[in-house]
Formats: C-alpha cells, sequence, structure tokens
C-alpha cells in the first residue's frame, strides 16, 4: 500500500458561483455582530480605531504543481468539502497575456509555461482587491485562439478562503507573500504527459503530434527550471494529487482549525487563543458576573488560570526522552523544558502563580510592580532591588525610540534569578489592556537579555488594542489568552472585561 507523504512547517495564513456554498464563518459572523450591536461610547470607537486598520482577511491557499499534476482535483475537493464556507478559486490560467499577431503567427515557438507568459501585475491586482474584501472581474482566456475575451470577464465575490491554482503561483514571492497556505501537488511525469495529452486534444482541440512537441520543447524544460525549485516553499506536498484522499482531509481539517481562530490570530501569528468550550465560555460567565461571591470568583478563575498555563507551556522546546514503563516496556516521550522561571507583575499577576507552581514544582518565580498613573494608560515602573539598575550606553539608548522612552523616564527595580537570561521566560498578568505595561516589563526583561523568543505571555482576557501594541513591537514573543474582548473604554477598561481583577481576587473591591 503506498505510504502518504505530507509534509507541514507551521511552527506551527475565481469560479463561478458553484463554487460558493454555506455562510460566512459562524465566529467571524458573530464577531462583527457583537461588535456592531454592543453600545460603544465615541471615544471607545476611536480608541478602538486601530481595529479598522485590519479588515477581516481571507484565508488564502496557493495551489501548485506540474502541468496536469491533478492541481484542480485538489482544488474541487477541498471546495466540496469546506462546504459551510464561502470559497472562490483563480485560476493562474486566467491571467495568460494575449499573443500579439506576430506572436499568434508562430505560436508554437511561443512558451505558455514560461513566468514571462503571465499577467503577474494584474493577478496581483485581482487578489488583493478580493483580500480586501470586495469582488473583482478576472479575465477569460481563450486557449483556442490564444488571447483574452476582450467583451466579457467573470464576476468573482469576496469570500472566506481563496484558492489560487496554477504552475507558477510559487515562483513569484510578491504571490507567496499573499498566501497564509501553500499546497504543491507531486504527481509523476509519465502521468502528467498522459493527463496533458488527453486534455489539451479534447478540450483545446490540438492534434497530439503537437501536444508532444511542445512538452519536450517548453513545458518539460520550464518545470525544471520553474516549477521544480519552488516546491521547497511549499507547505504541504501532496504525492498522487487527487488520489491522496488522506493528505486532503488533513488540509481541510487544518483549514477549517484557522478559519475558526479570531482575527486578530490570523494578523499575528504570535497570538494564542486556547480552545472555547462550553466549560470555558461558562467560567468566564461566572467570573465576569459582578455578583459572584469572592470564593467562587477565585475558584474558577484559578481553573481558567490553570488551563492558560498549560496551554503556554505547550509552547515551550522539548527533548525527546525514553523511559521503562512498569510492564518493562519502553516509552518514547518527551522531557520537559529544564531552564524555566516566572515573572509575575504585581500585583494581578500573583494570582496566577500558584497555577504555574502547580504545573511546574519548584519553579522560580521573579516579579514586577508597575504602578499605574492615573487613569490615562501610562504606567511607572517600581521593581524590588536598586542595586541590580543596570548602566545604560548612549547608542544603546538611542538604537529604539520606545525604548529610549521606557528607560529613561521609570526608575527601574527588579527581583528576578539571576541567571534569568538563560530561561524561558512565563510573564504572567490576568489583563492585558492597553499594553503599556506588559510593554515595559518586556523591556526590563530584554535588558536582562532574555531573548525576545523566549517569553510567553500569559493572560486571561485580552483588549485588541493591547494585543496590537505587544505582537506589532514584539512579534517574536508568543502571548497565550483564554478570551479576546471587545475594545476599551474611555477609561482604557477592558469591556465586557471583568472589572479590577486584583482587588476581586484578593478580595479589597468594595
Amino acid at each position: 500500500m503506498p505510504e502518504t507523504t505530507l509534509t507541514m512547517d507551521y511552527v506551527m495564513e475565481a469560479s463561478s458561483s458553484a463554487h460558493f456554498s454555506g455562510l460566512r464563518v459562524d465566529g467571524l459572523l458573530r464577531s462583527s455582530q457583537s461588535a456592531s450591536s454592543s453600545p460603544r461610547s465615541a471615544s471607545s470607537a476611536a480608541a478602538t480605531s486601530t481595529e479598522a486598520n485590519f479588515p477581516k482577511q481571507p484565508f488564502v491557499i496557493g495551489v501548485s504543481g506540474g502541468t496536469a499534476s491533478g492541481k484542480t482535483t485538489v482544488c474541487d475537493m477541498i471546495i466540496q468539502q469546506l462546504h459551510d464556507h464561502r470559497v472562490v478559486l483563480v485560476n493562474q490560467d486566467s491571467f495568460y497575456r494575449g499573443l500579439t499577431p506576430e506572436e499568434s503567427e508562430r505560436v508554437h515557438e511561443y512558451n505558455f509555461d514560461h513566468p514571462d507568459a503571465f499577467d503577474t501585475e494584474q493577478l496581483l491586482e485581482c487578489v488583493g482587491i478580493l483580500k480586501s474584501g470586495h469582488s473583482v472581474q478576472v479575465p477569460i482566456y481563450d486557449f483556442k485562439n490564444h488571447r483574452r475575451c476582450s467583451d466579457s470577464f467573470r464576476q468573482v465575490n469576496a469570500s472566506d478562503v481563496i484558492i489560487l491554482e496554477g504552475i507558477l503561483v510559487f515562483h513569484d514571492p510578491r504571490v507567496r507573500n499573499l498566501m497564509n497556505l501553500k499546497i504543491f501537488v507531486d504527481t509523476d511525469a509519465d502521468v502528467r504527459l498522459a493527463r496533458r495529452i488527453r486534455r489539451d486534444t479534447v478540450e483545446r482541440g490540438r492534434d497530439v503530434n503537437s501536444v508532444l512537441e511542445q512538452y519536450g520543447k517548453f513545458v518539460k524544460p520550464a518545470f525544471d527550471d520553474f516549477v521544480l525549485p519552488s516546491k521547497k516553499y511549499a507547505d504541504v506536498i501532496i504525492p498522487r494529487g487527487g488520489e491522496n484522499h488522506v493528505a486532503i482531509d488533513l488540509i481541510v481539517q487544518h483549514i477549517r482549525t484557522k478559519l475558526g481562530q479570531h482575527d486578530l490570530c490570523k494578523i499575528y501569528p504570535n497570538m494564542y487563543v486556547i480552545q472555547s468550550t462550553f466549560q470555558i465560555r461558562g467560567m468566564h460567565t461566572l467570573i465576569r458576573d459582578r455578583e459572584i461571591s469572592k470564593h467562587d470568583f477565585v475558584f474558577y478563575s484559578d481553573r481558567l488560570i490553570r488551563l492558560v498555563v498549560e496551554h503556554g507551556l505547550g509552547h515551550l522546546p522539548f527533548t525527546e526522552k525514553q523511559v521503562i514503563t512498569p510492564t518493562g516496556s519502553v516509552y518514547t516521550g518527551v522531557d520537559f523544558c529544564k531552564k524555566l522561571c516566572g515573572v509575575s507583575i504585581v500585583r494581578s499577576g500573583e494570582s496566577m502563580e500558584n497555577a504555574l507552581r502547580a504545573c511546574c514544582k519548584g519553579i522560580k518565580i521573579g516579579k514586577i510592580l508597575i504602578h499605574r498613573d492615573g487613569d490615562n494608560g501610562k504606567q511607572v515602573m517600581f521593581f524590588h532591588r536598586l542595586d541590580a539598575l543596570p548602566f545604560l550606553k548612549l547608542n544603546e539608548i538611542c538604537s529604539s525610540l520606545h525604548k529610549f522612552i521606557c528607560l529613561l523616564k521609570q526608575l527601574i527595580y527588579e527581583k528576578l534569578p539571576k541567571d534569568i537570561s538563560e530561561r524561558h521566560v512565563l510573564l504572567l498578568d490576568p489583563v492585558l489592556a492597553t499594553g503599556n505595561s506588559a510593554s515595559h516589563a518586556i523591556e526590563l526583561l530584554l535588558q536582562k537579555g532574555v531573548p525576545e523568543s523566549y517569553i510567553i505571555f500569559l493572560n486571561l482576557i485580552s483588549a485588541p488594542e493591547g494585543i496590537h501594541c505587544v505582537c506589532k513591537r514584539y512579534p517574536s514573543l508568543k502571548i497565550v489568552t483564554s478570551e479576546i474582548d471587545d475594545s476599551l473604554n474611555d477609561e482604557f477598561r477592558v469591556i465586557p472585561g471583568m472589572g479590577e481583577f486584583g482587588d476581586r481576587y484578593f478580595g479589597t473591591d468594595d
């Protein structure tokens, strides 16, 4: 039985109306409905203007491979299985350049498999319009006369999923950069030649000799020079094309997962939201209820925090480890990351320490105290030890305007493990609001030598403004949260939020 080969590299992103099915993704629809129905003040709407700069993005899939490799079959199978989403198929063949009269007279000497045969600029324009949420007119190419139909186009509407299919869609980096997922269909050369002969003679009115001559003179050399080298850019490689049902099923499952993500997770690949269940929604309902008792608030908050911590630990590196089980068998598993510590932002972050200690026995935990200066979102930092104040050179300060502001305006104290630069750091704070507190804490960790990619920021709820602030400034850092809320209000409080978490958790509220 042939083995299924499926390669995925995620550090882990137009057809006729017949290719449309179902409604928009429920999660995306609910998000837009809740945003429009929830009452917000004018200042709140202004505060979320950053969100408007990031419109909902469709999931773009590139499908490449040699001629007659089965690309269209793979696309059709993906479309059929994504029956509950709107999907459009855009063929690179639609963007062939029309031949001039001189080229038409010598059509047998024209290389249709060369990148110059396509109008890539128009392809980029059309896909860009679709990604921005607008419909577009795609040209129709006449393969018998080798020119575009000047008086007719195909109307392609905006959709949840855009599939871009063609032999050279991976060749141009500008086109590749539009894609969230790149699939290469890998089929034996003899099978591809037989399919091409059948297709060109039946569908395009050509004789066998001309097909074979073109294949030997242009198609095969172009495949070796342009198509095959682009295979290295693929995230997924499907051998045997449409016959590989296992690979296609896995791809569709992955696409469904991506479509179910919050929009901000599509914009920022370093943003992670734990999968929502009725249990998680129920716990959020309880801790957000202002009438809940302190005992219940702490109990259900601890449960949610434990889930976030466990999810965050899953992003740490691991090594393979073998153990002997009580039955004498060998079990191959993984060993936990040894160099690890927690850092809590006092005082709300201290509520997350018990969950971290329960998951990581004997873990070291440092503390950072950030004092909020009024209600304007500005922060002042304080730490626990003055004797560790670092000496900063002028050129280091001037290297970043943001660091200059953060470091010169703040008096820094710290109580952190001495070897923190060698450790992966779990930064703890239940609420990500403006992102200022988190940014100041992250800057301190970076000054202490912690690599940005070693920091995982854990919180219960996040506001879009804070996500934009942290993720754009620190693209290598990871954020793990249990829910993304709507916005900040004019007092820079998360809406709907859960109030002052520290006061509610430690019983110091009124």
